[in-house]
């Protein structure tokens, strides 16, 4: 075990040692440093990736505690510590309540009579320094989030405490809040539909595997047991070292071992890593097997081919809310079919899709004409693809409320690729033409 500890980096060190820590313990860089005798930079970049592994948080004037992970099944729901975040504030009172969820916000712009009709328990009051509105929102089981920097009254404060309500304060305007909350729920609703490996792998009841010391016979057995014909291989202290499957082991006798056949240095992925870029590996890499590993490179599980692509599609059938800039973009054009059934697209260059100089942004515009490609790749055989290769032309400027038509024609199409030439046309004059190859990632 000795040379297994020595194995182990001091910034691994390190993050053991947040683990190890209880909830709620307050977290000192130079702390950290003198008690492992690490330099106060490796301390910083082990408390940095702790942060974004989950296991600690830092909080304005108290600075860095060890929480406890969040699951990944997130909330469509913020809670109020989550709008203490976003809108950048700090808690008057009744931080207690922090964890509670809100089912909604309400903007008090107008009389207390006509509020009270709005506001109930879950709810949260945005409103500027009137201090009658914030007792009664209390009062009827609100939070109250205060713009403009304003304070309360210590009379407030005491009764947020009681109820456990936070009564928050923010130096942002009424609409700036808003805006701010409005694009978070979005946000978490883009996050909620992106699947990860992680959500994979939480289904899976156990991780079969060999040992670095197993043979072929154990392969053997392990393959009629599970149906499977590819399993990591670990050494001693549970790390990934090889890959076998079933074409490594042909024509090998059973008591061979499986350290001399296995394949070394395999691709791996971790647990939030997404399905899409699984996906992308598996298609450029030319495999059907991943094994998830931790920081470590210790094994966690394993997923296939058809396990991604499965996920995948189930989750594009699931409600599509939250919208990402690529979506919205292209929600502006409508599908079409010529005289011969080919698809092609038209639509309106709008004002968030141009540059400065009030022409169409290049990025966006190849964002346009990539859409169309793997539309058209996915109408005609069925599959789903990854974009290989992209070669964009501009030939001329296209300008905001221009009106243009995509037609995308394939020029090749196999079972594993598919090649496309993609037209822009504004009033039939060419402006833009692409050249793509697709791969698909439903054939090895």
């Amino acid at each position: 075990m000795e040379g297994h500890e020595e194995s182990v980096t001091k910034h691994e060190q390190l993050l053991q040692h947040i683990e190890s820590l209880k909830i709620g313990t307050k977290i000192s860089v130079r702390k950290l440093a003198k008690s492992l005798g690490v330099s106060e930079g490796t301390a910083y970049r082990a408390v940095k990736e702790a942060e974004n592994l989950g296991i600690v948080i830092t909080k304005e004037r108290i600075g860095t505690v060890r929480v406890e992970k969040k699951p990944r099944n997130i909330s469509d729901q913020l809670t109020f510590g989550d709008v203490v975040d976003i809108v950048e504030g700090h808690v008057l009172g009744g931080a207690e309540g922090l964890d509670k969820t809100l089912h909604k916000y309400v903007i008090g712009a107008m009389k207390i009579d006509a509020m009270t009709r709005y506001i109930d328990a879950g709810s949260l009051l945005i409103i500027g320094n009137r201090d009658n509105a914030h007792s009664m929102a209390l009062e009827q089981g609100a939070g109250v989030l205060i713009t403009g920097g304003f304070g309360t009254s210590r009379e407030i404060k005491t009764l947020a405490d009681r109820l456990s309500l936070p009564i928050i304060s923010s130096r942002h305007d009424t609409f700036t809040v808003a805006s701010m909350i409005n694009r978070a729920i979005f946000d978490r609703l883009i996050k909620k539909k992106i699947m990860l490996v992680e959500d994979i792998v939480a289904s899976k009841p156990k991780v079969n595997m060999l040992k670095v010391t197993s043979n072929i016979s154990d392969f053997d057995q392990l393959s009629i047991e599970t149906g499977a014909q590819h399993f990591p291989v670990v050494d001693e202290w549970n790390r990934v070292i090889g890959i076998v499957s079933r074409k490594n082991v042909e024509d090998l006798a059973g008591d061979q071992n499986i350290e001399k056949c296995l394949t070394r240095h395999p691709i791996t992925v971790g647990l939030q890593t997404s399905l899409a870029s699984a996906a992308q590996i598996m298609v450029w890499e030319g495999i059907d097997f991943l094994p998830v590993v931790d920081r470590n490179r210790k094994l966690i599980s394993s997923v296939t081919r058809r396990e991604v692509l499965q996920a995948m599609r189930d989750a594009k059938n699931q409600p599509q809310l939250g919208e990402t800039f690529e979506h919205l973009m292209w929600n502006g054009f409508a599908e079409e079919r010529d005289e011969r059934g080919r698809l092609f697209y038209h639509g309106v260059i709008t004002p968030q899709m141009a540059t400065d100089l009030g022409t169409i942004s290049h990025g966006v515009l190849t964002s346009l004409l990539t859409q169309a490609g793997l539309n058209v790749a996915k109408d005609l055989s069925g599959g789903d693809y990854v974009v290989d290769n992209i070669t964009t032309y501009f030939v001329h400027p296209v300008q905001i409320e221009n009106p243009v038509v995509i037609s995308p024609v394939v020029l090749e199409m196999s079972r594993r690729a598919c090649k496309l030439e993609i037209v822009m046309t504004y009033q039939d004059h060419l402006v833009s033409k692409a050249v793509m190859t697709l791969q698909s990632i439903d054939h090895a």
